[in-house]
């Protein structure tokens, strides 16, 4: 353990930093930010450990630590974890975050008025102390502090802003990354993630931090400015779950996965509100952790259908019609049903795009039954989001927003500028949804309330989830997506995501599987260019994204490609459509899409390997 107090030789430190440079052991942006570790007085803290990695030639750590800043996104913070670097989360960076949204929320708000901050956190490593330090800051800059004093979800923390009007709120989590990475997220008064004019504005505060000033936890609590306020917080949040919740059989056998995170603070009482009796928490996953030690490859992402697997073999053993499982911040939830009524037979996964669909068909038609829709009612999804949701909206006579950018925070934005009284339902492909007005988040707890209950109606009607979804394709047409993701990690990887979206921008493809490419939507220049004609400016959505669309020349066929938010990798969405009209059998559609499928992915990865 280096000692961070004790005083180092600044110029022996600078003349081995100017020799890795020199021997090309270090990347330019990593020189020029060690540098200011090593000499700048708001640095002086990490000074020591920095000087020491250079002393014991640990160049690659560094490198790795130093190449970049880690940018403060629309959402918040997110990285590895690493005691120093700039490109790393640490106490600094963390700090740096608290400080710049602290500075903000007092400038926009005024000293004349009472601020206050809500603070949660998840099981991850280092997620209770960096919890603490965000709240130390808030309380020196003047917030009252409300704090969960335990591990709870994200959409719980989107709540508590809005149940105790905090003009703020953070939320310690890197959501399903790997054990390595933490994050904050950042949150307004509404409840949602932080999008335009605030989103930038913050950003460039916490860019621009050079003190930062840090109120003692422990003291604070004492003196009431960290309240810790866990045990109502959760009861009223329960009780807004339920209020969700729709009429119904109730008769299901469920497994439930927290992913060694913090969903079954949440998601238990929520079914038990719903009366669901028979739930069983899969004990291998049960355990808070931030290793994710049984799940497979150590991360927590319900859309990845081999967390599923062991799980699966239990649910066989004990005649489960339902396995659900929430991500470690438990705002994602995903899920596996028997392909027929067997329960010990075989089993099948879903994803984000046929979840978001059966959820839609679900809520919709319970409301319609209940004579609680109209056609100023509406529902929301993204523009990387099956049109699915869209046909089923239709079906129903409500309104769907469908041209909404990538990123949960915008569907909540548009919730509220249309009115919160006549949303009905809000989906994304990354398995995020939501009901109600109680939160401005994806809320994996009320997803799987609702998918229970969907599980136990289907099985009343003698008919599997997997049956309901064909059911789906038959009325609406077959729908089938894929999600390819290419990773790209380090200053390299930055750089080549870089060059091949321009690639893409400037020498798109001519086809993907065949089909011809008839026009591309960029969602960053705001236009949409037709094969062999002149751009047109979009209007929709206002705000821009790094997202290029191609729309290819079969209705519905269409691939999208984005760079990650959160990590470093490329996103392919690839969608499929056989309209309903044209669909003689299903199997043959299926085994046909999926074949298109494959070869749209054999000709993006050829395409991107160019680069």
């Amino acid at each position: 353990m280096v000692d961070l107090n004790k005083s180092i030789d600044v110029n022996a430190a600078l003349r081995q930093l100017a020799e890795a440079a020199a021997a090309g052991k270090l990347s330019p942006g990593a020189v020029a930010n060690i540098r200011k570790w090593l000499t700048e007085p708001r640095y002086a803290r990490y000074a020591p450990e920095v000087a020491q990695h250079l002393v014991e030639g640990k160049l690659r750590e560094l490198d790795d630590a130093f190449w970049t800043v880690i940018p403060f996104g629309t959402g918040g913070r997110r990285g590895r974890m690493y005691p120093i670097g700039s490109n790393a989360i640490n106490d600094r960076t963390i700090g740096e975050s608290a400080q710049g949204l602290a500075q903000y929320v007092t400038e926009t708000l005024g000293d004349d008025v009472s601020l206050s901050c809500a603070i949660a956190y998840d099981t991850r490593h280092r997620s209770r102390h960096f919890a603490e330090i965000c709240a130390g800051i808030m309380v020196a800059a003047g917030f009252k502090v409300f704090f969960l004093d335990d591990y709870r979800s994200t959409p719980e923390l989107s709540f508590l802003v809005r149940y105790k009007n905090c003009s703020c709120g953070i939320m310690v989590t890197a959501s399903h990354n790997p054990p390595s990475d933490n994050a904050v997220k950042v949150y307004w008064s509404t409840g949602g993630q932080l999008v335009p004019p605030d989103d930038k504005a913050v950003i460039e505060r916490v860019m621009n931090v050079t003190d930062i000033q840090q109120t003692d936890f422990a003291s604070a609590v004492a003196d009431g400015r960290i309240v810790f306020c866990k045990d109502e917080v959760d009861a009223a949040f329960i009780e807004q779950l339920k209020a969700q919740r729709l009429p119904g059989p109730r008769d299901a056998k469920i497994i439930y996965s927290p992913l060694h995170g913090v969903g079954e603070s949440a998601v238990l009482p929520a079914l038990t509100a719903d009366g669901f009796a028979d739930v069983e928490v899969f004990e291998p996953h049960r355990q808070p952790s931030g290793d994710f030690p049984n799940v497979p490859g150590h991360v927590s992402n319900p859309e990845n259908a081999a967390v599923f697997e062991a799980i699966i073999q239990r649910a066989k053993q004990v005649g489960a019609h339902l396995i659900l499982a929430t991500d470690p911040d438990c705002d994602r939830m995903g899920c596996a049903a028997p392909l027929t009524q067997d329960t010990a037979g075989a089993w099948g996964t879903f994803t984000g795009n046929q979840i978001a669909a059966l959820l839609a068909d679900y809520v919709l038609e319970q409301r319609k039954q209940a004579g609680t829709l109209s056609p100023d009612h509406y529902v929301i999804k993204t523009l990387v989001t099956t049109d699915m949701v869209h046909r089923i909206a239709d079906s129903y006579g409500v309104k769907t927003y469908g041209d909404v950018l990538v990123g949960y925070k915008w569907i909540c934005e548009l919730m509220d500028q249309k009115g919160p009284d006549k949303f009905v339902y809000g989906c994304e492909e990354s398995h995020g949804y939501l009901v109600g007005q109680y939160a401005r988040d994806k809320d994996g707890a009320v997803a799987c309330m609702l998918m229970a209950e969907l599980a136990a109606t289907v099985k009343a009607a003698g008919q599997t989830l997997h049956e309901k979804l064909d059911a789906l394709y038959w009325q609406h047409g077959y729908h089938a997506e894929r999600l390819l993701n290419v990773k790209m990690e380090g200053s390299e990887g930055m750089s080549r995501m870089q060059e091949l979206m321009t690639r893409f921008r400037e020498q798109p493809p001519n086809s993907l599987a065949a089909l011809d490419v008839v026009a591309v939507r960029d969602y960053l220049n705001k236009v949409k260019t037709p094969r062999g004609g002149q751009p047109q400016p979009i209007s929709e959505p206002k705000a821009t994204d790094n997202l290029l669309i191609f729309d290819l020349a079969a209705t519905g066929n269409y691939v999208a490609i984005r760079p990650s938010g959160t990590e470093p990798k490329i996103k392919f969405y690839m969608f499929t459509f056989v309209p309903a009209e044209q669909l003689a059998d299903l199997k043959t559609a299926k085994q046909e899409m999926n074949a298109r499928l494959d070869a749209y992915e054999a000709d993006l990865r050829a395409f991107a390997e160019t680069v």
